[in-house]
C-alpha cells in the first residue's frame, strides 16, 4: 500500500475576470465589467470537489463588490476554500502605484472580500505579479500573512514581447504602463523557495509561483495547456519531469491556475488572443484533471494559506531586501 505523500505543494487561481483581460489587452468594452465568472467559478467548485481538493482564490476587489458575484464567491469559502486579495482594479502597472493608492487599493479589496465571503484576505498577489517596495511595505503594515507575487522565470520579456505583438491598439500611455508585464530577465535569478522580505514596517514572508527547478521555465497550467496544443503528451511528459526535478531538488510546488485554464472557445470568443484559447473547455478540464491528479499523487496539497503556516511552523528562512 502506498504511503499519503509528504512533500508539500499548495495550489492558488487567480480569478481574473473577462473584463480585466479585455482592459490588459487594451480592448474597448471593458468598462462595461463583462464577466464569466458565472460560468468558471460553478464549473471549478464542481472540478475541486470531486478531487477533494482545497485551493487559495485570488479575488478581484471590484468582482467582489459587484452584486452579480457575491453568491458566487461566498460558495467558495462555504466549501472550505480560502480567499486572498489580487487588488481591487487588477492593474497589472501597480508598481506604478503611490503608497497611499496601494493602501486604498488593498484596503477596498479587503472590505468588498470580506463582505462577499465572510472571510478577511491574509495573503496578496500582485496583479500580472507587479511588486514593488511600497507594496510589499504596505501588506507588512497591514498584517499580511505571505505574499505570492514573484514569479521566478527568464522569459519574462519574451511573453512580454508576444503580448505587445498581439495588442495592436495600445496608446504609447498605455504601452508605457505595460512596460514591465511579465518582469525583467533578470526574475530568473530570484529564489524558488520561500523567503522573507525584510522592509521597514517588518518581515513577510514570500511564497514563489514556482517554475521548473533549476531551469526557471513556466510551469504553471496555462503554459501547459498552451503546449497541449502541440501534443497532449508533450504537455503531460513535461509536468512529469517537473515532478521529477522538484523531488529531486526538495522544492516544494506553488502551482499556479487561472479561469481560463477551464474556459475554452465553446465558452468565449473574446479572448482568441489568448494562448490555447482554440481549445474547447472539455479538452482543457480534462487536462487541467490529469495534471492536478498527478500533483496530487507525489505532494500533499493544499490551499496557499496553509502552506504559508507550515513553513513558518518548521523552519528558519533565509532574508531578502525588496
Amino acid at each position: 500500500m502506498n504511503s499519503p505523500p509528504t512533500k508539500i505543494a499548495s495550489l492558488s487561481l487567480d480569478l481574473d475576470n473577462l473584463w480585466s483581460y479585455l482592459k490588459t489587452h487594451g480592448d474597448e468594452g471593458w468598462s462595461e465589467y463583462p464577466t464569466y465568472l458565472d460560468i468558471v467559478v460553478p464549473r471549478v467548485l464542481t472540478f475541486l470537489e470531486a478531487r477533494g481538493l482545497r485551493i487559495t482564490f485570488f479575488l478581484v476587489g471590484k468582482d467582489a463588490a459587484d452584486p452579480r458575484h457575491q453568491a458566487l464567491l461566498r460558495g467558495m469559502t462555504d466549501q472550505g476554500h480560502e480567499v486572498g486579495n489580487h487588488s481591487f482594479h487588477h492593474e497589472p502597472w501597480l508598481h506604478l502605484y503611490t503608497e497611499a493608492e496601494i493602501e486604498d487599493e488593498l484596503a477596498r479589496t479587503e472590505t468588498a472580500i470580506e463582505q462577499a465571503t465572510g472571510v478577511r484576505p491574509t495573503g496578496f498577489r500582485g496583479p500580472g505579479f507587479s511588486l514593488s517596495p511600497a507594496v510589499l511595505r504596505v501588506l507588512s503594515r497591514r498584517g499580511y500573512q505571505y505574499d505570492a507575487s514573484t514569479f521566478p522565470t527568464f522569459l519574462g520579456p519574451l511573453a512580454r514581447a508576444y503580448y505587445f505583438a498581439n495588442s495592436k491598439g495600445l496608446s504609447a500611455e498605455e504601452r508605457k504602463q505595460r512596460s514591465r508585464l511579465f518582469g525583467k530577465f533578470s526574475e530568473g535569478f530570484k529564489p524558488l523557495s520561500p523567503y522573507y522580505w525584510q522592509t521597514e514596517t517588518g518581515p513577510l514572508l514570500e511564497i514563489p509561483v514556482t517554475t521548473m527547478p533549476l531551469f526557471k521555465v513556466p510551469i504553471h497550467v496555462s503554459y501547459l495547456l498552451y503546449l497541449s496544443c502541440f501534443s497532449r503528451r508533450l504537455a503531460l511528459f513535461y509536468f512529469n519531469w517537473v515532478l521529477r526535478l522538484a523531488r529531486w531538488t526538495g522544492t516544494e510546488i506553488s502551482l499556479l491556475l487561472h479561469p481560463l485554464d477551464f474556459l475554452g472557445c465553446d465558452d468565449t470568443r473574446r479572448l482568441d488572443f489568448f494562448p490555447a484559447m482554440s481549445l474547447t473547455s472539455e479538452r482543457k478540464v480534462a487536462l487541467v484533471g490529469d495534471v492536478l491528479d498527478r500533483l496530487a499523487a507525489s505532494f500533499h496539497v493544499m490551499p496557499m494559506g496553509e502552506h504559508a503556516r507550515a513553513i513558518a511552523d518548521r523552519k528558519r528562512l533565509p532574508s531578502r531586501r525588496p
